[in-house]
Parts: C-alpha cells; sequence; structure tokens
C-alpha cells in the first residue's frame, strides 16, 4: 500500500482538492490517432506521457490519474494487446510517479470494460468482477495512492467494479467512484439521481461524483440534487462542454475562464475533488486550482497549524495588549456596546475626497467605524490601508481595515502589519481574497502564501512581539483582529471548522457577510456560541431586482422569496433603492437582539442610504445579546 495513501484520506478530510485533466484529449492533441490504444502507449511512447502528466503538475494538480482508463482485459484485448494488462498499469502508474514527486497524489484510472454484462450481455457479473480486480491488483501493486473508477453509466457494473477493489486493496485505500450522466440527470438507463446516488452512499466507497457528460452546468446541478441523498465528500471532473468537429479534428470548446468558474460553484457546494475530463487541458487546470486556492489556500508550510505551533514554541513572548486598549472599537466591543460600520471602498485613484466626505457623513451621524475593503472583486484601487490613514485624519473617524492574503508573501504581510500598527490602523478584518479572476486583471498573479487562518496566527504572533518564525522583536503590535464568515454558507460544516480554526488562531470579534435570511443566522450563532466572540452582522441595501439575483446567483447569498418580489415589484430605480433601505432597516431590527453590530454595505457609495439604515439602530444602544460573548475581550 502506498505510504501516500493515509495522507490523501487526511488531505481530503481538511480541504478540497484539485485533481489533473483529460489524458486522451492532450495525447489527441499531439498527434496520436484515435485508433491507437491510448493506454499502450505508457509502454511505446513513455515520454508523450510523461510531459503530458508534467503540464498537469506545473498546472496545480494534486492528483493525476495513470493513463490506464481503459487498461482492463476486455479493453486491451480488443487491440490484441490483453496480455500487457500488468506492464501497461504498472508503466502507467510508474509514469505517473514520476511526475507527481512529492507534488501530486497518483490515482490509479479505470473505466468500464466497454463490454455489455449480464442481463443485457454474455459476460457475467463475476466475469466482470474478476477482470476489474485484474486491473485493481496491478495498479495497487504499482503503488497508487488512491483510485478512481470513472465514466460508469450502469449502476450494476461500478458495484462490481467497487467489490473488485475493495476485494483487492481492503479497506485503507481511497476509493472514488464516478458516474456519467444524460442531460437529465439520470444514467443511461434511466436510473434517477435518488436511486442511484443512495446506492453509492450504501458502497464501499469513500468519495461519489460525476464525470465526463456534457460539461459542468449540469454536473453541478445534478450533484446539488445528489447531495440531498448523501453525505459523503462528492468529485467532479466535467468534460469541457460537448465537442465539436473542426476540420476534421475533435475540439472542447468551453474556455478555461467558464471551467473555474463553475469549479468555483462546484467548490461553494462543498465538492471535496475537482477537476477536468474530456477536453479539459493543463489551462484549465491552472484556472481551477487558482480558485480552489482562493476559497483554501493554505499550504502545508505555512498552514495555520504550522504557524500556530511555532508560537507555541516561540521564545519569552510578550503579554498581549486587552482588546479595550487596542482601539476604540475594542473598547466598545469589550463594553458591550453595539456598533455601527459603515463600508467604503477606496477611490480608483488617488483622488479621496468623495470617500473622505463620505466618512465625514458618517462620523457626523453617529457611526463608530468605517469598514475598508481590500481589492474587493480583485480591482485595483488606492491602497486599503493608505485610504484608512486618509479617512482617519481628514474625516476623523476610526477604520478597520480589510487585509487579503492575495497580494503578499509571507515577507510583506509581517511588514505591512507592523506599518498597520505604526500609522495608527489597529482594527483588521483577515481576509484571504477574491482570485484575479473576477477583476479587470485576471492575468494577475495571486500569491496566497497563507490564508486567512494563516494570517489571523501571523497577526496574533505580532501582538505577542514574535515574528513568523517564532523570534521576538523586543517589541508587540497592538492590532484588533477580526475574521470573516458567512452565516449562507452552502457548505455550512466546513464554514463552521474554518471558524474554529480562526478562533483558535486568535480572532477577537467576526463580520458577516450580508445576511437575509434570519434563520441562517441563527443557525451559525448557534453553532458559534461556544468561542463567545462579538458578532457584527453584514447588512446589504439592496439597489435593485437585478442587484438581489447577483446576490443570490453569484455570491451565492441567499435573499428570501418574499424580499425577491419586494424588489421585482419596485418599478422604478428610486422606488428600487428605497425598498432595498426598507428591507435593511428591517434587517438591522431583527438581528438587533442577536449580534453586538451591523455592517453597513453602501452600494454605489450611497452613504446617504447606509446612514439611513443605521438609524434603525436606537440611540441608547448596549448589546441587547448574551453578554458572554465580550468574555474574551
Amino acid at each position: 500500500m502506498s505510504p501516500k495513501a493515509s495522507l490523501f484520506r487526511q488531505r481530503l478530510a481538511e480541504r478540497a482538492i484539485v485533481a489533473d485533466g483529460a489524458m486522451g484529449t492532450m495525447l489527441y492533441g499531439r498527434g496520436v490517432f484515435l485508433n491507437r490504444c491510448y493506454d499502450e502507449l505508457n509502454l511505446s511512447s513513455p515520454q508523450l506521457v510523461l510531459e503530458t502528466h508534467e503540464q498537469y503538475v506545473r498546472a496545480g494538480a494534486e492528483i493525476l490519474e495513470t493513463n490506464t482508463f481503459g487498461a482492463n482485459r476486455a479493453r486491451l484485448a480488443a487491440f490484441g494487446m490483453a496480455e500487457k494488462l500488468a506492464d501497461i498499469n504498472t508503466a502507467g502508474v510508474r509514469l505517473a510517479r514520476q511526475a507527481a514527486g512529492n507534488s501530486a497524489f497518483v490515482a490509479g484510472a479505470m473505466g468500464p470494460l466497454g463490454i455489455r454484462i449480464e442481463p443485457l450481455g454474455p459476460t457475467s457479473l463475476a466475469e466482470a468482477r474478476a477482470m476489474f480486480r485484474e486491473q485493481a491488483e496491478a495498479l495497487i501493486g504499482a503503488g497508487v495512492d488512491l483510485i478512481v473508477l470513472e465514466t460508469f453509466s450502469n449502476l450494476s457494473e461500478l458495484h462490481q467494479a467497487v467489490l473488485a477493489v475493495r476485494e483487492a486493496a481492503g479497506d485503507e485505500l481511497v476509493l472514488v467512484a464516478q458516474l456519467t450522466v444524460d442531460d437529465d440527470g439520470n444514467l443511461a438507463d434511466g436510473t434517477d439521481v435518488e436511486t442511484y446516488t443512495r446506492a453509492l452512499d450504501s458502497w464501499p466507497v469513500d468519495v461519489i461524483g460525476l464525470n465526463c457528460s456534457t460539461g459542468p452546468k449540469l454536473l453541478l446541478e445534478t450533484i446539488e440534487r445528489m447531495m440531498a441523498f448523501s453525505g459523503k465528500p462528492f468529485s467532479a471532473m466535467p468534460n469541457a462542454g460537448l465537442p465539436v468537429r473542426i476540420e476534421g479534428r475533435n475540439l472542447y470548446l468551453s474556455s478555461p475562464e467558464y471551467m473555474a468558474q463553475y469549479a468555483r460553484r462546484f467548490l461553494w457546494s462543498g465538492v471535496r475533488i475537482v477537476g477536468g475530463c474530456c477536453g479539459t487541458t493543463p489551462e484549465h487546470i491552472k484556472l481551477i486550482r487558482s480558485e480552489a486556492r482562493s476559497l483554501q489556500p493554505g499550504r502545508p508550510a505555512f498552514s495555520h497549524a504550522a504557524v500556530a505551533s511555532r508560537v507555541a514554541a516561540a521564545p519569552a513572548p510578550l503579554a498581549k495588549t486587552p482588546a479595550a486598549e487596542k482601539s476604540g472599537l475594542g473598547a466598545k466591543l469589550a463594553a458591550g456596546r453595539f456598533v455601527s460600520f459603515v463600508e467604503i471602498v477606496p477611490p480608483k485613484g488617488v483622488d479621496a475626497s468623495r470617500e473622505i466626505a463620505g466618512a465625514k457623513l458618517c462620523a457626523s451621524r453617529g457611526i463608530d467605524v468605517i469598514n475598508v475593503p481590500d481589492g474587493p472583486r480583485a480591482s485595483a484601487r488606492l491602497s486599503a490601508m493608505v485610504t484608512c490613514q486618509i479617512l482617519q485624519r481628514e474625516a476623523g473617524i476610526e477604520c478597520v481595515l480589510h487585509f487579503c492574503c492575495r497580494d503578499r508573501n509571507i515577507l510583506s504581510i509581517q511588514s505591512e502589519l507592523l506599518g498597520a500598527h505604526a500609522a495608527g490602523v489597529r482594527n483588521l478584518i483577515c481576509i484571504t481574497g477574491d482570485p484575479p479572476r473576477m477583476g479587470t486583471y485576471p492575468d494577475a498573479t495571486a500569491v496566497f502564501d497563507v490564508d486567512s487562518i494563516g494570517l489571523c496566527n501571523i497577526a496574533n504572533n505580532l501582538n505577542r512581539g514574535l515574528d513568523i518564525g517564532g523570534n521576538a522583536m523586543g517589541s508587540k503590535t497592538e492590532l484588533l483582529i477580526g475574521v470573516g464568515a458567512n452565516p449562507g454558507a452552502l457548505n455550512i460544516e466546513d464554514e463552521l471548522r474554518r471558524f474554529a480554526w480562526k478562533a483558535e488562531a486568535g480572532a477577537e470579534y467576526v463580520v458577516t457577510q450580508p445576511v437575509f435570511d434570519l434563520k441562517l443566522l441563527e443557525h451559525f450563532l448557534r453553532h458559534i456560541e461556544q468561542f463567545k466572540l462579538p458578532v457584527v452582522c453584514g447588512i446589504w441595501p439592496l439597489t435593485s431586482f437585478r442587484n438581489a439575483e447577483f446576490m443570490v446567483n453569484e455570491l451565492r447569498v441567499p435573499v428570501p422569496d418574499e424580499y425577491l418580489e419586494r424588489m421585482r415589484q419596485a418599478d422604478s430605480a428610486e422606488k428600487a433603492r428605497a425598498e432595498g433601505v426598507a428591507i435593511a432597516r428591517e434587517m438591522v431590527t431583527r438581528v438587533r437582539s442577536m449580534v453586538q453590530g451591523v455592517q453597513i454595505s453602501a452600494p454605489a457609495s450611497g452613504y446617504a442610504r447606509a446612514i439611513e439604515v443605521a438609524e434603525a439602530i436606537p440611540l441608547e444602544r448596549p448589546f441587547g445579546g448574551n453578554a458572554a460573548s465580550q468574555a474574551s475581550l
């Protein structure tokens, strides 16, 4: 058994993993005719196969599937190569392992037999299982880290493959079982989603999912339906659309950008293995990996656990300053005050006069702090830290700095956090950051040395007078560490797990994504009550029905049908903005007793509307929630 098998299980439990893309598409693109046995190229053209694997490694693939999809006795016999089965599978593993090195796991790829089995054909279930076991034994003997059964359209055949792999490997090896579905999400014989999902859920497989089919949209919709019938981890490896015949060549037209958008949605839905099938290339996988890193970008060398261990081992840490002494915001939270934030986005140029005027207006109307995003939607704007300094100096109101991991390595993070303290910017919200693809410069390179959890650990280190290596600095920062959270996350279990890590890493308060559904907020608050951190609820004044649809479909923020209908009925821009403010004010009133503050966004620099929303907060406003939330401050 491969020594990486148990490591793969651990990694799968921690975060989603990116698989590679098509092998056949790449080989075909390099001139291999369709009538060749592609699996035999492991022996006759090993360099070609190796180079393809290496391209996927460079693109960021964390799983390399062996070039053995059709290397079973039935398929090889059609080419007169059945006697080479063991050699082909062993060579396939060796080539993938050579390319993977320490950068990727090696998955033994196994596809259908390509023949009809009972009751539709002469091959019995026992014979089919024996053929699957023969290939599985060859792959396992060569040292694969996991097995991927893929592109099965017959449930009975897949069941025999599952049983064969378990007979050969036992329970230790991770087994992924994937089906391919028609345009309705059913199998070729009409088996519906619930039936095949319940079957997969009952079998001894670790991950279930879909691959191939007609593209990512269908797979996303079908997997979301499957999730109602199984709690197992899911995988998704869609085709890049359907092939089109152009000048004698089969081409897939779904762009890397399009596939990456759906990869993000797969990850939002909670899918744990994301990759590609027919038509996907290293360019597709490169952008898919970028999406994965932006959503969960921790690296082993700088993970929250690694940084935390360094903190624990650091010599002579200084005592941390209490939150109440760090900033005005810290003092208000510690005193149990209900606080109000208004978001002001940095200007696109160097003229911050409009932002200064907005901050002055907020200060005059009793807003506690200005919240300044850092490159929202991956846009190039005036430095968020400089914006905070300008607003604090010119408008006389305290600011909260969003600090983004996307654009900084760990050296820059440390330097800029020290700079923030020295410049008088003491309030942070540690965020991972939107991927560059979302902005106007999609080719920009993301850094992501750490995610928001690692960032919290670094800031917490500095607050104890320790650098990233755990070395004493002789002085300390006094940064109030805030974090983000999403009560409406599609994969709420993963969100809660990450929140626990953030709390462990030193978070002192939390600001949520916009909330419209009170039930989701209540559920989230119940599950984080043990951490006793002040919660500031995000409030977004909708500006139009289109804006509401954007929140639901693009940002994946749940908006109840009642609010959608109210925005739909607003028959003018003015009425829509007024209705959006009314809804936001209702949300402020409803969450008032549940949280310790609100963070009000100001779409299109609508500072007056944000203040109008804040006016729903009573002037005398001690926190009405559980006083235990201030205990940690």
